[in-house]
């Protein structure tokens, strides 16, 4: 059997874990730069805010119906998250971290007869007790199963008491029935579109279609999940395995005109690229950079290019890469526009351990040991602490934030206060 351990609208919840007085009232959290609603509570669900929706189209609805409206604090989410996955760790060791609020486990190893429902209920209540976040857990033989039995315990929290098992064929039948296709996890838009258009209206439609059909139309990906519903096996935990590219792109809180703020921008996202690159002990051999204006400026000359900048060898030098980065940003930038957007993205990986040398250029020895110092101390002292002299001493990120809450576990004098007399 496995697991799918979900917490119940992350996001939202992180926020009112320190603040109580935001339970049961409508909750939306912002994405970068305060532009689109990326998450929401059950009660701004009911009130119709979709995913997705501009900010700024909503305002008038958020002050009318006194909606509490917050930033990201990816800062506070992300550590939220890992104190909800150490926590799982300990009643499966075989997990498989699947986004920042939902894990997969495996329970081969526990015993056929094994109460999971009791089970389920422990862990979810181990959590919501040391984190605050609510959970729903939802037991089934196979991974794509396991999501369908996960969105029964969150879609009805009285009657499961948050964990379902589907542990028999009555129950997956029923559960495929009720589920409509474009509600199956792995099915896009279009596939969603050309199901109904034959008929398919739910997963156990789908379970029925001949394989053939599904093959020739959704491919292999289809025909896996095909059989992931139907309770056969065919995929297992995902070992964490090395990226083949490493990608940092922001919008900026403001336009810019002048190549000088925006070499500081792209030499920061090298900067955070080039300490991920060290993490999973890779090289790149090539840089990609690209600058986009506001394309919602209509008014505005618009303007995007990139360009992928060969380095001369393999490294991971922050130093190394931010100098061709830079050069690669000085052949695309044109003056005259007001860029809004750029990023890099890191390409042609290769081992540290394996790198072949060229005979002429070389990268600096010393920059190993340097690279592997500054990664040690900002992992000690705080993110970017220690920066290159191009980037901005002040801010990793330029966005606007108006909204941002405390980071209440990540920062020392942002902890919550309380006051006893």
């Amino acid at each position: 059997m496995y697991g799918l351990v979900d917490c119940n609208n992350f996001y939202a919840s992180c926020e009112r874990v320190f603040n109580p007085a935001l339970n049961n009232k409508p909750l939306v959290v912002l994405s970068n730069n305060d532009g689109c609603v990326i998450a929401r509570s059950n009660e701004a669900k009911a009130m119709g805010i979709p995913m997705g929706a501009p900010a700024f189209e909503f305002e008038e609805l958020f002050v009318k119906h006194d909606v509490k409206v917050f930033s990201a604090n990816f800062a506070l989410y992300g550590d939220m998250s890992s104190r909800v996955m150490d926590l799982l760790k300990g009643y499966c060791p075989e997990i498989e971290i699947y986004s920042i609020d939902e894990a997969f486990l495996d329970f081969k190893s526990f015993t056929k007869n094994y109460d999971l429902k009791a089970y389920g209920e422990k862990m979810a209540y181990h959590v919501r007790k040391a984190t605050g976040i609510p959970v729903s857990v939802g037991f089934a033989p196979t991974k794509a199963l396991a999501k369908v039995a996960n969105r029964i315990a969150k879609k009805y929290p009285e009657q499961t008491k948050g964990v379902f098992v589907m542990d028999t064929l009555e129950k997956r039948i029923k559960a495929l029935k009720w589920l409509k296709i474009e509600d199956v996890w792995g099915v896009g838009r279009q596939h969603a579109k050309r199901l109904n258009a034959i008929g398919v209206v739910n997963a156990y439609d789908f379970t029925e279609l001949n394989d053939q059909w599904v093959k020739k139309n959704m491919a292999i990906v289809g025909v896996r999940l095909q059989k992931e519903l139907k309770g056969i096996e065919t995929l297992g935990l995902e070992e964490k395995a090395p990226k083949k590219n490493i990608a940092t792109t922001r919008s900026f809180d403001r336009s810019y005109t002048n190549i000088s703020d925006l070499q500081e921008r792209v030499s920061t996202f090298v900067v955070i690229s080039a300490e991920k690159l060290r993490r999973q002990n890779s090289c790149c051999n090539a840089v990609m950079v690209f600058l986009n204006t506001n394309f919602f400026r209509t008014d505005q000359p618009q303007y995007n290019k990139s360009i992928v900048v060969r380095l001369p060898y393999a490294t991971n030098s922050s130093i190394d890469i931010t100098k061709y980065a830079l050069q690669g940003l000085e052949i695309i930038f044109k003056p005259g526009y007001q860029y809004k957007k750029a990023g890099v993205m890191l390409l042609d990986f290769c081992n540290e351990n394996e790198i072949q040398h060229t005979l002429f250029e070389a990268p600096n020895p010393q920059h190993k040991i340097l690279m592997r110092t500054v990664d040690k101390l900002n992992a000690a002292i705080g993110q970017q602490k220690v920066k290159l002299a191009i980037q901005d001493k002040d801010r990793v990120w330029k966005m606007k934030q108006e909204k941002l809450s405390r980071r209440f576990t990540t920062k020392l004098n942002e902890v919550i206060e309380v006051c006893c007399e």
